[in-house]
């Protein structure tokens, strides 16, 4: 006596197998981890060791610069001309080697003026500044 039906052979199958995609996407997985890496050097540079840890910066050495859109310049909150604002900094400078400029400028200002002030200090010693910007607020 036959158990199975005749109908048997034409069921299909009601679950599907994720084996398979689960080994496929850990594969995936695993392959973008390895190469993640070694997209991020893009060149094979053999570095120096060494170094020393940058010092740490207090809030006493920073002098803020701004620059506003029609090129007025701003030192500490007090607008000066370009020449005294850098003539301030170099007499800092020489009494606090320790010094770091923040230069903050408005995205609708002239870059020229921003260059002015990046180009004064690199030619009067004054090799700590970074570009200041602002933070991106997120929703």
């Amino acid at each position: 006596m036959r158990r199975f039906s005749s109908r048997n052979s034409l069921v299909t199958l009601n679950d599907i197998n994720i084996t398979p995609l689960l080994d496929l996407a850990f594969v995936l997985l695993i392959i973008f981890v390895i190469t993640t890496p070694l997209l991020e050097q893009s060149m094979d540079l053999s570095m120096y060791q060494g170094g020393q840890k940058p010092p740490e910066v207090r809030r006493e050495d920073i002098r803020v610069v701004e620059v506003n859109k029609l090129g007025e310049y701003s030192l500490s909150g007090r607008r000066l001309p370009l020449g005294s604002v850098i003539g301030e900094l170099i007499t800092t400078r020489r009494a606090n080697p320790n010094l770091v400029v923040h230069i903050r400028a408005d995205q609708e200002g002239r870059t020229r003026d921003v260059y002015a002030v990046i180009d004064a200090c690199q030619r009067n010693g004054i090799e700590r500044f970074s570009l200041r910007t602002e933070p991106v607020r997120l929703p």
